[in-house]
């Protein structure tokens, strides 16, 4: 009896879904997406009212230019790049003491404070942008984004995707010292 052979093009398929999953993962956890420039670099961060989220305090964009260096992250619960970013800037807040103010984007207000109650808050304060329209002011590619403002209410960097331990030593405390921040 003759052995019966598979023809190879049986096989392309899933070595072809196998590898464009590869590559879909790799992109998304990959920091060459945060190189991405921003038209607000130098610039004041726009200061379109934010809803408030939740029973915390309110994002006040009018106290950008406070004089502190501050942090703005663009984050939804139904992101998973955002839940692997939140343990890092978790432990950014804790570090360094730079507020972190978070913008909850497109997203159930229930569902955004399920995610915050189950991972914790690294936020100072939380805002809701529920139809993307702050977010468009911001520029905003897609979520996780972060911003980092300077005492005077300018953008310094942003840092598009989710921000990794290799992030923040590469960019975030560079930009923090660019903008003073002790």
């Amino acid at each position: 009896m003759a052995k019966r052979r598979i023809p190879w093009l049986i096989l392309l398929p899933p070595l072809a879904f196998a590898a464009l999953a590869g590559l879909l993962l790799g992109g998304m956890y990959s920091d060459r997406g945060q190189e991405l420039p921003t038209a607000l670099a130098g610039q004041p961060a726009p200061t379109a009212p934010l809803a408030p989220l939740g029973g915390g305090p309110a994002i006040n964009t009018s106290a950008f230019a406070d004089g502190e260096v501050k942090l703005v992250n663009f984050f939804a619960s139904w992101c998973a790049p955002c839940r692997a970013e939140h343990p890092v800037l978790t432990e950014f807040a804790q570090e360094t003491g730079v507020p972190i103010y978070g913008v909850a984007y497109k997203d159930i207000e229930a569902n955004a404070l399920g995610f915050l109650d189950e991972l914790g808050s690294p936020y100072a304060a939380l805002g809701a942008d529920p139809s993307g329209r702050a977010a468009v002011d911001w520029g905003v590619y897609g979520v996780p984004e972060t911003f980092v403002i300077d005492g005077e209410g300018r953008v310094i960097d942003r840092i598009a995707g989710p921000v990794t331990a290799r992030a923040v030593t590469g960019r975030l405390l560079p930009a923090l010292a660019e903008a003073g921040a002790d």
